[in-house]
């Protein structure tokens, strides 16, 4: 029987354009999900501008489903602060957002509704961990979770292009397909496949039976498919334990055969096959209609598409959703060596930089920065001996409630008077704080208990440390707090000031950056300075007076040692660690400047409450 339980929302766009309805790719890979599943404990909201559209999606929308139609005006507070998909927990407290954070939500309500849907379990891979590394980090989540359904619906929008050519997220899929595949324990896989290749040879070379490298090929590939759909099955099936021949045990393992790429993490079909087949087959559509010789270009790419139609639930999902499966006849599908075709100029990944070896230490480009007068400023903290009574505070709101050492709890602290001191100086009632990065709430339940008046949000890509957070908030009946699971990009409401302690490397930079847009005032504490690199969104150095000044390479200087303020390390190289630290902080002071903000760069007190003891504090000018 199965568990009662209240119903979770899901919130998908429904897009409308000259009066013709259509499911956003994000959509139509959830809702393919949610048929593949079987899951039913969601009550499905389409988000549209115009509410009579439910009769148009007939045949996209799975049966089952539990679908009603609601208007942008009408989403509850965390939902519209968010991009969607969403899904709302039904105290409307807890918000989970962004593709691949609500496809993992799903997967997880579906295997606690019905715990022995092992194939469901198995679509997170090993250890539970597919497009668990958020966009932001990882360049396969950004691959599928981005890149692969932008590319595929901008190719939507202009299917002929005559200046049309293959998307380089599309090329990177083929070449990820391409690629070795290992997996846990592929030794014994490889093992087995070598055993399956031996057999085969030795009964086709008997006189009935004459071999052929094809069949032995074909044969030996049933191991892999056969690993696959095991962990496929609905029930666990007790593998039979057999042991190698001898012969197949003293081989080496740098000479067993590699494993076969059958679904595009390599062995197994996962969560990213189920992202990838909604997207890839609308763009398989559009190339066979209007530039069907560019599939010579893809074999991998259709092999891929051919074989995981081969899954019964595949298929069964597939219709469910009105998706017309499409079949190229793989005998021979392309030349046997297709020359790939170029992306467009705009689309050109840029050339990988060589990376030199690094020589020497910072003092060159502090003497350059010196020479050019420029070197770290620090403002006086203005509260220096301010601090909460702790003691006095409800249990729940103390960090040793974090689950950490006493000496680490009171640097916490000490940490946390430093910046709810800036926030109650910037703070009005009815304004919304953001806690960016709140890991387990430590700033964030402090803030909503101190600021009764003003709504505070917890933003947090780890589902773990925001439901701590969550049950900590409920044991102190607070009623102002939100919380939001998903990455700082998905998070597009309107607030009045951001927080963030200790965000790691460019975490701090997509803070200060999402503070910028939303004219909100900023604390911010930054860490990992070794971590800040380029990435799509932002270049170092940041302001102008540094990039006319630094080089990449010299700014990446000063991000390395910026790490080096531990106490257990000499006081000299200390010193200058605060000192790079101080002049990373100030040029991301100086960036904040150029839109037209105030910015202060000064230390925590006590700044043995942290190694990492900047404070980044701005407010828009008026």
């Amino acid at each position: 029987m199965k568990p009662q339980c209240a119903t979770e929302r899901l919130y998908l766009e429904a897009s409308t354009a000259n009066g013709a309805v259509s499911l956003p790719l994000h959509t139509s890979i959830t809702l393919y999900l949610l048929s593949y599943t079987e899951c039913s404990s969601f009550h499905v909201h389409l988000v549209t501008d115009h509410p009579d559209v439910l009769q148009s999606l007939s045949g996209l929308v799975p049966e089952g489903l539990d679908v009603v139609v609601v208007v942008r005006e009408e989403l509850p507070d965390l939902v519209r602060l968010c991009r969607l998909p969403a899904a709302l927990e039904p105290d409307a407290g807890f918000c989970r957002a962004g593709l691949a954070v609500v496809l993992r939500r799903i997967i997880q309500r579906t295997c606690q509704l019905t715990p022995g849907r092992r194939d469901v379990a198995s679509l997170l891979g090993f250890k539970n961990t597919c497009l668990k590394a958020c966009a932001e980090v990882s360049q396969w989540t950004r691959l599928c979770e981005l890149e692969i359904p932008s590319a595929v619906e901008k190719h939507l929008q202009n299917p002929t292009d005559q200046t049309f050519l293959l998307p380089v997220a599309v090329l990177n899929l083929e070449k990820r397909l391409g690629e070795t595949v290992k997996v846990h324990n592929d030794d014994k896989i490889r093992r087995q496949k070598l055993q399956k290749q031996k057999n085969s040879s030795q009964s086709d070379s008997q006189p009935n039976g004459p071999s052929t490298e094809l069949g032995v090929q074909q044969k030996s590939h049933m191991v892999e498919l056969d690993a696959a759909l095991a962990k496929l099955s609905v029930d666990t099936v007790p593998s039979v334990s057999t042991r190698e021949r001898s012969d197949i045990r003293k081989v080496k393992n740098t000479d067993l055969p590699e494993l076969e790429h059958l679904f595009t993490e390599g062995l197994y079909f996962t969560l990213t096959d189920v992202v990838l087949l909604p997207c890839i087959h609308q763009y398989l559509i559009s190339l066979q209609k209007h530039s069907p010789t560019t599939l010579s270009n893809l074999p991998l790419l259709l092999k891929w598409y051919e074989r995981v139609l081969e899954l019964p639930i595949v298929s069964r999902a597939a219709k469910d959703c009105g998706m017309a499966l499409l079949s190229f006849g793989m005998a021979d599908p392309c030349p046997p060596h297709p020359e790939p075709p170029r992306p467009i100029e705009a689309e050109q990944e840029s050339p990988a930089v060589k990376q030199e070896p690094f020589i020497g230490g910072p003092r060159p480009t502090l003497t350059k920065l010196q020479e050019n007068g420029i070197d770290a400023v620090f403002s006086p903290h203005p509260c220096p001996s301010w601090t909460l009574e702790w003691e006095s505070l409800p249990v729940a709101v103390n960090p040793t409630e974090g689950k950490m050492s006493n000496a680490r709890a009171v640097r916490k602290q000490q940490q946390i008077n430093n910046l709810v001191t800036m926030v109650t100086e910037m703070a009005r009632p009815g304004q919304t704080v953001v806690d960016f990065c709140s890991g387990g709430g430590h700033v964030g339940i402090v803030l909503a208990h101190t600021l009764p008046k003003c709504q505070v949000i917890l933003i947090e890509n780890k589902e773990e440390s925001l439901v701590r957070a969550r049950e900590r908030s409920a044991q102190l009946g607070l009623m102002n707090i939100g919380f939001i699971q998903a990455n700082l990009d998905y998070f597009t409401g309107k607030f009045n000031i951001g927080v963030a302690l200790h965000a790691c490397g460019v975490a701090t930079d997509m803070v200060l950056d999402r503070c910028l847009q939303a004219r909100a005032g900023f604390v911010v504490s930054p860490c990992c300075y070794g971590f800040i690199q380029n990435t799509l969104k932002f270049n170092f150095p940041k302001s102008m007076k540094f990039a006319e000044t630094l080089s990449y390479k010299e700014h990446m200087i000063l991000c390395r040692f910026a790490d080096q303020t531990d106490v257990s390390l000499p006081l000299e190289r200390r010193l200058i660690g605060k000192r790079c630290m101080g002049l990373v902080d100030l040029d991301r002071s100086w960036a904040a400047k150029t839109h037209g903000y105030s910015v202060k760069v000064m230390t925590m007190v006590p700044e043995g409450c942290s190694p990492k003891n900047n404070l980044l504090v701005g407010e828009p000018e008026r």
